[in-house]
Protein backbone atom coordinates (compact mmCIF):
# COMPACT_ATOMS: atom_id res chain seq x y z
CA UNK A 1 0.00 0.00 0.00
CA UNK A 2 1.65 3.24 -1.01
CA UNK A 3 1.20 6.17 1.57
CA UNK A 4 2.02 10.08 0.38
CA UNK A 5 4.37 11.77 1.88
CA UNK A 6 4.41 13.00 5.42
CA UNK A 7 4.67 17.19 3.77
CA UNK A 8 1.84 16.53 0.98
CA UNK A 9 -0.67 19.44 2.44
CA UNK A 10 -4.66 18.42 1.11
CA UNK A 11 -7.62 20.06 2.00
CA UNK A 12 -10.28 18.10 3.52
CA UNK A 13 -13.76 18.70 3.95
CA UNK A 14 -15.94 17.06 6.68
CA UNK A 15 -19.83 17.17 7.11
CA UNK A 16 -20.14 18.57 10.81
CA UNK A 17 -23.78 19.22 10.94
CA UNK A 18 -24.35 17.05 13.42
CA UNK A 19 -21.89 18.25 15.50
CA UNK A 20 -24.26 20.72 16.94
CA UNK A 21 -27.10 18.49 17.49
CA UNK A 22 -29.26 19.71 20.49
CA UNK A 23 -29.82 16.16 21.59
CA UNK A 24 -26.27 14.24 20.41
CA UNK A 25 -27.01 10.22 18.94
CA UNK A 26 -24.19 8.04 18.38
CA UNK A 27 -23.68 9.87 15.68
CA UNK A 28 -23.39 13.21 17.04
CA UNK A 29 -20.79 12.09 19.78
CA UNK A 30 -18.74 10.49 16.76
CA UNK A 31 -18.87 13.33 14.56
CA UNK A 32 -17.86 16.06 17.69
CA UNK A 33 -15.24 13.93 19.44
CA UNK A 34 -13.49 12.91 15.73
CA UNK A 35 -13.31 16.50 15.03
CA UNK A 36 -12.01 17.65 18.04
CA UNK A 37 -9.45 14.60 17.78
CA UNK A 38 -8.18 15.38 14.47
CA UNK A 39 -7.60 18.98 15.48
CA UNK A 40 -4.58 17.75 18.26
CA UNK A 41 -3.06 15.41 15.98
CA UNK A 42 0.64 16.83 14.09
CA UNK A 43 -0.82 16.94 10.13
CA UNK A 44 -0.37 19.39 7.73
CA UNK A 45 -3.97 19.10 6.02
CA UNK A 46 -6.61 21.92 6.19
CA UNK A 47 -10.00 20.82 7.40
CA UNK A 48 -12.71 22.74 6.06
CA UNK A 49 -15.64 22.26 8.99
CA UNK A 50 -19.04 22.23 6.83
CA UNK A 51 -22.22 22.56 8.23
CA UNK A 52 -25.67 22.48 6.45
CA UNK A 53 -27.07 25.99 6.15
CA UNK A 54 -30.04 25.27 8.88
CA UNK A 55 -27.36 24.22 11.57
CA UNK A 56 -24.58 27.23 10.52
CA UNK A 57 -25.94 29.43 12.89
CA UNK A 58 -25.32 26.92 16.04
CA UNK A 59 -21.79 25.69 14.84
CA UNK A 60 -20.33 28.58 17.45
CA UNK A 61 -21.74 25.77 19.95
CA UNK A 62 -18.75 23.95 19.24
CA UNK A 63 -15.80 24.41 17.16
CA UNK A 64 -13.85 27.66 16.89
CA UNK A 65 -10.83 27.29 14.31
CA UNK A 66 -8.05 29.46 15.92
CA UNK A 67 -6.68 32.57 13.97
CA UNK A 68 -3.09 30.97 14.24
CA UNK A 69 -2.67 27.17 14.11
CA UNK A 70 0.07 25.55 16.27
CA UNK A 71 3.47 24.65 14.47
CA UNK A 72 2.71 21.18 12.98
CA UNK A 73 -1.44 21.07 13.69
CA UNK A 74 -4.02 21.17 10.91
CA UNK A 75 -5.30 23.97 10.73
CA UNK A 76 -9.13 23.91 10.13
CA UNK A 77 -12.06 26.99 8.96
CA UNK A 78 -16.02 27.11 8.56
CA UNK A 79 -17.90 26.89 5.49
CA UNK A 80 -21.79 26.10 5.00
CA UNK A 81 -23.00 23.94 2.10
CA UNK A 82 -26.35 24.12 0.69
CA UNK A 83 -27.46 23.10 -2.45
CA UNK A 84 -27.38 25.05 -5.04
CA UNK A 85 -26.08 27.88 -3.19
CA UNK A 86 -22.57 26.28 -2.46
CA UNK A 87 -21.73 25.02 -5.68
CA UNK A 88 -18.03 26.13 -5.41
CA UNK A 89 -17.25 24.14 -2.78
CA UNK A 90 -15.95 20.79 -4.48
CA UNK A 91 -12.99 22.80 -6.21
CA UNK A 92 -12.21 24.13 -2.72
CA UNK A 93 -11.54 20.05 -1.00
CA UNK A 94 -9.79 17.26 -2.53
CA UNK A 95 -11.40 15.24 -0.09
CA UNK A 96 -14.86 14.75 1.51
CA UNK A 97 -15.69 13.13 4.70
CA UNK A 98 -19.65 12.36 5.23
CA UNK A 99 -20.03 11.56 8.93
CA UNK A 100 -23.49 10.14 9.19
CA UNK A 101 -23.89 7.40 6.01
CA UNK A 102 -25.27 9.61 3.43
CA UNK A 103 -24.01 11.36 0.63
CA UNK A 104 -22.97 14.77 0.63
CA UNK A 105 -25.37 17.07 -1.97
CA UNK A 106 -22.47 17.91 -4.07
CA UNK A 107 -19.97 15.56 -5.94
CA UNK A 108 -16.70 15.59 -4.96
CA UNK A 109 -13.36 14.06 -6.13
CA UNK A 110 -13.23 11.68 -3.80
CA UNK A 111 -15.67 11.09 -0.89
CA UNK A 112 -15.54 9.16 2.11
CA UNK A 113 -18.26 8.11 4.32
CA UNK A 114 -18.73 6.47 7.93
CA UNK A 115 -21.60 3.91 7.54
CA UNK A 116 -22.65 3.68 11.61
CA UNK A 117 -25.08 0.99 11.03
CA UNK A 118 -26.99 -0.81 8.79
CA UNK A 119 -30.54 -1.28 9.87
CA UNK A 120 -32.00 1.10 7.34
CA UNK A 121 -31.09 -2.13 5.04
CA UNK A 122 -31.99 -4.85 7.38
CA UNK A 123 -34.54 -4.26 10.15
CA UNK A 124 -38.16 -4.01 8.56
CA UNK A 125 -39.25 -3.43 12.24
CA UNK A 126 -37.03 -0.64 13.09
CA UNK A 127 -38.55 1.85 11.29
CA UNK A 128 -41.25 3.11 9.19
CA UNK A 129 -41.17 1.88 5.60
CA UNK A 130 -40.67 5.37 4.28
CA UNK A 131 -37.24 6.10 7.08
CA UNK A 132 -35.88 2.86 5.88
CA UNK A 133 -36.60 3.46 1.74
CA UNK A 134 -35.21 6.87 2.16
CA UNK A 135 -32.17 6.26 4.34
CA UNK A 136 -31.63 3.07 2.57
CA UNK A 137 -31.10 4.99 -0.74
CA UNK A 138 -28.98 7.52 0.95
CA UNK A 139 -26.90 5.04 2.25
CA UNK A 140 -26.38 3.03 -0.78
CA UNK A 141 -25.44 5.78 -2.66
CA UNK A 142 -22.88 6.78 0.08
CA UNK A 143 -21.18 3.97 -0.17
CA UNK A 144 -21.22 3.62 -3.94
CA UNK A 145 -19.69 7.01 -4.67
CA UNK A 146 -16.92 6.77 -1.78
CA UNK A 147 -13.80 5.79 -2.13
CA UNK A 148 -13.64 4.57 1.16
CA UNK A 149 -15.98 3.33 3.69
CA UNK A 150 -15.18 3.34 7.54
CA UNK A 151 -17.36 1.13 9.63
CA UNK A 152 -16.77 1.23 13.62
CA UNK A 153 -17.02 -2.22 13.88
CA UNK A 154 -16.11 -5.79 11.43
CA UNK A 155 -19.95 -7.12 12.29
CA UNK A 156 -21.03 -3.46 10.27
CA UNK A 157 -18.37 -4.17 7.46
CA UNK A 158 -19.71 -7.45 7.08
CA UNK A 159 -23.28 -6.63 7.09
CA UNK A 160 -22.54 -3.91 4.81
CA UNK A 161 -20.98 -6.48 2.33
CA UNK A 162 -23.95 -8.53 2.74
CA UNK A 163 -26.75 -6.63 2.67
CA UNK A 164 -25.30 -3.38 0.77
CA UNK A 165 -23.04 -5.12 -2.30
CA UNK A 166 -19.98 -2.78 -0.28
CA UNK A 167 -16.46 -3.58 -1.48
CA UNK A 168 -14.23 -5.45 1.24
CA UNK A 169 -11.37 -3.56 -0.58
CA UNK A 170 -12.80 -0.10 0.35
CA UNK A 171 -13.51 -1.26 3.91
CA UNK A 172 -12.03 0.07 6.38
CA UNK A 173 -12.97 -0.63 10.55
CA UNK A 174 -11.78 2.25 12.81
CA UNK A 175 -13.61 1.72 16.34
CA UNK A 176 -15.23 4.73 18.17
CA UNK A 177 -13.48 5.96 21.26
CA UNK A 178 -14.36 6.51 24.68
CA UNK A 179 -13.55 9.12 27.31
CA UNK A 180 -12.63 8.33 30.90
CA UNK A 181 -14.59 10.14 33.67
CA UNK A 182 -12.70 13.21 35.04
CA UNK A 183 -13.83 12.25 38.15
CA UNK A 184 -14.60 8.80 39.82
CA UNK A 185 -17.35 8.82 42.50
CA UNK A 186 -16.33 6.43 45.65
CA UNK A 187 -18.41 3.54 46.82
CA UNK A 188 -19.94 5.40 49.25
CA UNK A 189 -20.70 8.64 46.86
CA UNK A 190 -22.05 6.04 43.93
CA UNK A 191 -24.72 4.14 46.46
CA UNK A 192 -26.21 7.91 47.83
CA UNK A 193 -26.42 8.89 44.35
CA UNK A 194 -28.23 5.61 43.24
CA UNK A 195 -30.50 5.96 46.07
CA UNK A 196 -31.46 10.06 44.53
CA UNK A 197 -32.50 7.59 41.99
CA UNK A 198 -34.04 4.49 42.74
CA UNK A 199 -34.13 4.90 46.56
CA UNK A 200 -33.13 3.31 49.48
CA UNK A 201 -31.70 -0.64 49.82
CA UNK A 202 -32.52 -0.53 45.49
CA UNK A 203 -30.78 -1.87 42.85
CA UNK A 204 -30.88 0.14 39.76
CA UNK A 205 -30.60 -0.93 36.09
CA UNK A 206 -29.54 1.40 33.67
CA UNK A 207 -30.70 1.40 29.86
CA UNK A 208 -28.53 4.44 27.82
CA UNK A 209 -29.99 5.25 24.46
CA UNK A 210 -33.30 5.45 22.16
CA UNK A 211 -36.57 4.32 23.52
CA UNK A 212 -36.96 2.31 20.08
CA UNK A 213 -37.73 -1.34 19.00
CA UNK A 214 -34.23 -1.52 17.90
CA UNK A 215 -33.28 -1.17 21.41
CA UNK A 216 -35.72 -4.19 22.58
CA UNK A 217 -37.05 -2.46 26.09
CA UNK A 218 -39.59 -4.64 25.96
CA UNK A 219 -37.64 -7.32 26.75
CA UNK A 220 -35.52 -5.37 29.15
CA UNK A 221 -39.06 -4.37 31.18
CA UNK A 222 -39.99 -8.40 30.93
CA UNK A 223 -36.93 -9.34 32.53
CA UNK A 224 -37.47 -6.83 35.40
CA UNK A 225 -40.79 -8.49 36.31
CA UNK A 226 -39.14 -11.85 36.50
CA UNK A 227 -36.30 -9.80 39.22
CA UNK A 228 -37.00 -9.13 42.80
CA UNK A 229 -39.03 -6.00 43.45
CA UNK A 230 -35.74 -4.14 44.49
CA UNK A 231 -34.59 -4.08 41.01
CA UNK A 232 -35.30 -0.67 39.60
CA UNK A 233 -35.06 0.60 35.88
CA UNK A 234 -33.96 4.02 35.30
CA UNK A 235 -34.30 4.49 31.17
CA UNK A 236 -31.85 7.80 29.94
CA UNK A 237 -33.22 8.25 26.52
CA UNK A 238 -35.60 10.30 24.10
CA UNK A 239 -38.47 9.17 21.89
CA UNK A 240 -37.94 7.17 18.69
CA UNK A 241 -39.97 4.40 16.44
CA UNK A 242 -41.79 2.01 19.11
CA UNK A 243 -41.77 4.09 22.47
CA UNK A 244 -45.44 4.52 22.37
CA UNK A 245 -45.55 0.40 22.97
CA UNK A 246 -42.94 1.45 25.85
CA UNK A 247 -45.08 3.38 27.48
CA UNK A 248 -48.29 1.38 27.01
CA UNK A 249 -46.22 -1.86 28.54
CA UNK A 250 -45.53 -0.10 31.79
CA UNK A 251 -49.02 1.18 31.97
CA UNK A 252 -50.52 -1.94 31.76
CA UNK A 253 -48.44 -3.86 33.50
CA UNK A 254 -48.27 -1.26 36.35
CA UNK A 255 -44.54 -0.75 36.45
CA UNK A 256 -44.90 2.58 36.73
CA UNK A 257 -43.10 2.32 40.80
CA UNK A 258 -40.26 0.41 39.37
CA UNK A 259 -39.18 2.05 36.15
CA UNK A 260 -37.78 5.77 35.87
CA UNK A 261 -38.07 7.53 32.39
CA UNK A 262 -35.47 10.34 32.00
CA UNK A 263 -36.01 11.12 28.50
CA UNK A 264 -32.86 12.21 26.68
CA UNK A 265 -29.64 13.18 29.16
CA UNK A 266 -27.00 15.54 27.71
CA UNK A 267 -23.40 14.06 27.50
CA UNK A 268 -22.18 15.62 30.34
CA UNK A 269 -24.68 14.01 32.91
CA UNK A 270 -24.14 10.58 31.58
CA UNK A 271 -20.93 9.80 33.75
CA UNK A 272 -23.06 10.32 37.34
CA UNK A 273 -25.56 7.79 36.03
CA UNK A 274 -23.06 4.98 34.64
CA UNK A 275 -21.47 5.63 38.29
CA UNK A 276 -24.71 5.45 40.27
CA UNK A 277 -26.14 2.41 38.62
CA UNK A 278 -25.55 -1.32 39.29
CA UNK A 279 -25.22 -2.76 36.28
CA UNK A 280 -25.67 -1.66 32.56
CA UNK A 281 -28.77 -3.38 30.97
CA UNK A 282 -28.41 -3.39 27.11
CA UNK A 283 -29.89 -6.03 25.24
CA UNK A 284 -30.23 -4.11 22.08
CA UNK A 285 -31.01 -6.13 18.99
CA UNK A 286 -29.13 -4.50 16.22
CA UNK A 287 -25.88 -2.12 17.12
CA UNK A 288 -23.00 -1.12 14.73
CA UNK A 289 -20.83 -0.28 17.89
CA UNK A 290 -22.54 0.37 20.91
CA UNK A 291 -21.04 3.06 22.66
CA UNK A 292 -23.15 2.85 26.10
CA UNK A 293 -21.35 -0.64 26.62
CA UNK A 294 -18.00 1.24 26.33
CA UNK A 295 -18.85 4.20 28.55
CA UNK A 296 -20.24 2.14 31.10
CA UNK A 297 -16.91 0.26 31.60
CA UNK A 298 -14.98 3.56 31.49
CA UNK A 299 -17.23 4.82 34.72
CA UNK A 300 -16.14 1.29 36.47
CA UNK A 301 -19.78 -0.34 35.87
CA UNK A 302 -20.45 -4.00 34.85
CA UNK A 303 -22.78 -4.30 31.19
CA UNK A 304 -25.08 -6.88 30.43
CA UNK A 305 -25.34 -6.85 26.78
CA UNK A 306 -26.68 -8.73 23.89
CA UNK A 307 -24.05 -11.81 22.35
CA UNK A 308 -25.66 -10.42 19.27
CA UNK A 309 -24.26 -8.12 16.22
CA UNK A 310 -21.68 -5.56 17.33
CA UNK A 311 -21.66 -6.40 20.83
CA UNK A 312 -19.33 -8.88 21.53
CA UNK A 313 -16.92 -7.45 19.41
CA UNK A 314 -16.72 -3.97 21.29
CA UNK A 315 -17.12 -6.11 25.19
CA UNK A 316 -15.17 -9.05 24.40
CA UNK A 317 -14.04 -10.92 27.97
CA UNK A 318 -15.19 -7.57 30.10
CA UNK A 319 -19.12 -7.84 29.35
CA UNK A 320 -21.91 -10.75 30.11
CA UNK A 321 -24.08 -11.47 27.44
CA UNK A 322 -27.50 -12.53 27.27
CA UNK A 323 -29.90 -14.01 24.29
CA UNK A 324 -32.20 -10.87 23.89
CA UNK A 325 -35.56 -12.77 23.01
CA UNK A 326 -35.30 -14.48 26.34
CA UNK A 327 -36.62 -12.18 29.31
CA UNK A 328 -35.16 -15.09 31.37
CA UNK A 329 -31.52 -15.24 30.65
CA UNK A 330 -31.77 -11.66 30.78
CA UNK A 331 -33.12 -11.35 34.36
CA UNK A 332 -30.94 -14.20 35.49
CA UNK A 333 -27.85 -12.75 34.10
CA UNK A 334 -28.14 -9.37 35.93
CA UNK A 335 -29.14 -10.94 39.00
CA UNK A 336 -25.50 -12.91 38.74
CA UNK A 337 -23.97 -9.95 38.20
CA UNK A 338 -25.78 -7.97 40.97
CA UNK A 339 -25.49 -10.68 43.44
CA UNK A 340 -22.17 -12.32 42.74
CA UNK A 341 -19.71 -9.61 44.23
CA UNK A 342 -16.35 -11.19 42.97
CA UNK A 343 -17.70 -11.74 39.47
CA UNK A 344 -18.90 -8.39 39.20
CA UNK A 345 -15.55 -6.95 40.65
CA UNK A 346 -13.83 -8.95 37.67
CA UNK A 347 -16.08 -7.70 35.10
CA UNK A 348 -15.04 -4.08 36.64
CA UNK A 349 -11.64 -4.19 36.55
CA UNK A 350 -11.76 -6.07 32.75
CA UNK A 351 -14.04 -2.81 31.80
CA UNK A 352 -11.45 -0.53 32.56
CA UNK A 353 -8.62 -2.29 30.93
CA UNK A 354 -10.99 -2.80 28.37
CA UNK A 355 -12.08 0.77 27.91
CA UNK A 356 -8.45 2.10 28.05
CA UNK A 357 -8.31 0.16 25.06
CA UNK A 358 -10.49 2.70 22.90
CA UNK A 359 -9.47 6.66 22.77
CA UNK A 360 -11.26 9.10 20.51
CA UNK A 361 -7.01 10.11 19.17
CA UNK A 362 -6.68 6.33 18.19
CA UNK A 363 -9.82 7.03 16.11
CA UNK A 364 -8.77 10.45 14.46
CA UNK A 365 -5.17 8.58 14.12
CA UNK A 366 -6.58 6.05 11.81
CA UNK A 367 -9.09 8.18 10.23
CA UNK A 368 -6.37 10.11 8.97
CA UNK A 369 -4.49 7.14 7.64
CA UNK A 370 -7.62 6.32 5.43
CA UNK A 371 -7.10 10.66 4.11
CA UNK A 372 -3.99 10.11 3.08
CA UNK A 373 -4.81 6.62 1.91
CA UNK A 374 -7.55 8.30 -0.34
CA UNK A 375 -5.04 10.76 -0.95
CA UNK A 376 -2.92 8.67 -2.64
CA UNK A 377 -5.30 6.94 -5.18
CA UNK A 378 -4.60 8.40 -8.53
CA UNK A 379 -7.19 9.62 -10.77
CA UNK A 380 -10.09 11.27 -9.87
Amino acid sequence: MFWPPAEQMATIGIDATYTVDSRPSGVAVYSRHLVEALATLQCSHRFLICYRLSRFRQRHDFLRPASVARAGSPTFSVRFFQEPLTFWLPWQAEVFHSLAQRPPAFHFRKEIVTVHDVFPLTGRDYSTPEFQQKFSDLLLEAVERAARVITPSQYTADQLVQHGGASREKLRVIPEGVDLPARGMASAERGQERERWVGQGNEMLLNVGVLQTRKNILNALRALQILPARYRLVLAGGNGHGAEAIYEFIRAERLEARVTLLGHIAPHQLAALYQAASVLLFPSLEEGFGLPVLEAMANGLPAVASRSSSLPEVGGDAALYVDPHSPQDIAEKVALVVEDADLRRRLVERGLARAREFSWRRTAEATLQVYDEVLAIRGP
